[in-house]
């Protein structure tokens, strides 16, 4: 593979500004421009960085994501293309562990009552055995990749106990027991918080559903930044609403944007945001460096960084 142009889709601009990347490349030995996947400008591409999926990138030579989820990609015809397909793995860990730890921390402390009640203009002290400290309380890490070894490393910073579930037995730092997937249901009882931070693939669709949700303790919150499909929504609500779990803090949904009429957006102990865990003002910094550092391995001879296809 040699890469001479790389292009820039507008879809990042979701994320960061594209003009902000093309400055970070700067001095790339390819060149580099801003393009749209649904039009010619990529006529003389033979790569690119992007968020979402055009069919014209299916023949170019090598595809960038810009998240570490690659499930928008249709993997059966990249191969059959021959499409290289690298993700940002790596990344993220920092933004979502800091993000799982807002929300730990904002559950506990009930931020998220006085914030309504802010919006009221409504001066409504908590009752005495409302708020809580985490310290001492468990929190089940679902997914132990680099999203989840950032979780980890902020939850166990708060002195929370953490176990984990992964496919593989392999010790990880701060966390006292890793579960395997098939005993997922063991693993989530007793945790006051389960954390998804997994993938998106068949294995894991709908994995936290009605019958997960009745293992975990009626005082626990589910706390999804990995993928809407990895949970059933519509079970979800059913399992709050009947109090059969005390509620959930999301950033990602089966359906995105979150629509208006969906129940979550009014439920008293759950928080919503807007798929934003992975973001912040570096974004662009941290993708660069892997473009960058790809393009260096590819004029090698060698394999982009974080290939998945």
């Amino acid at each position: 593979m040699h890469v001479d142009r790389i292009g820039i889709d507008e879809s990042v601009s979701a994320v960061f500004p594209p003009e902000k990347l093309l400055e970070a490349l700067d001095g790339l030995s390819a060149t580099v421009t801003q393009v749209t996947g649904r039009s010619d400008s990529l006529s003389e591409c033979q790569a690119v960085v992007t968020l979402e999926h055009y069919d014209a990138f299916l023949d170019l030579e090598w595809v960038h994501s810009i998240q570490a989820g690659i499930d928008r990609f249709p993997r059966d015809r990249f191969r059959a293309e021959g499409v290289v397909l690298t993700n940002s793995t790596g990344i993220h860990g920092d933004a979502i562990g800091e993000m799982v730890a807002a929300y730990v921390l904002a559950l506990s402390r009930r931020l998220h009552v006085h914030v309504r009640n802010q919006d009221r203009r409504e001066w409504s002290p908590l009752g005495w055995d409302d708020a809580w400290t985490v310290a001492g309380e468990g929190a089940c890490v679902v997914g132990l990749g680099s999203l989840g070894r950032g979780i980890v490393h902020r939850l166990t910073g708060l002195d929370l106990d953490v176990v984990g579930v992964r496919r593989t037995p392999t010790p990880e730092p701060g966390v006292d027991r890793i579960y395997p997937i098939d005993e997922l249901h063991e693993a989530i009882s007793g945790a006051r918080f389960v954390v998804l931070a997994v993938p998106l693939t068949d294995e894991t669709r709908k994995l936290i559903d009605a019958e997960a949700m009745a293992a975990m303790d009626d005082d626990a919150y589910l706390i999804n930044v990995a993928r809407g499909d990895v949970v059933d929504q519509s079970a979800l609500v059913d399992a709050i609403r009947d109090d059969v779990i005390a509620g959930a803090a999301l950033d990602v949904f089966e359906t995105e944007p979150l629509p208006e009429t969906s129940p979550l957006w009014t439920m008293d102990d759950v928080i919503v945001s807007p798929h934003a865990g992975g973001l912040s003002r570096d974004y662009y910094r941290h993708v660069a460096a892997i473009v960058r550092e790809s393009v260096r391995r590819i004029d090698a001879g060698a394999d982009p960084v974080n290939r998945v296809l």
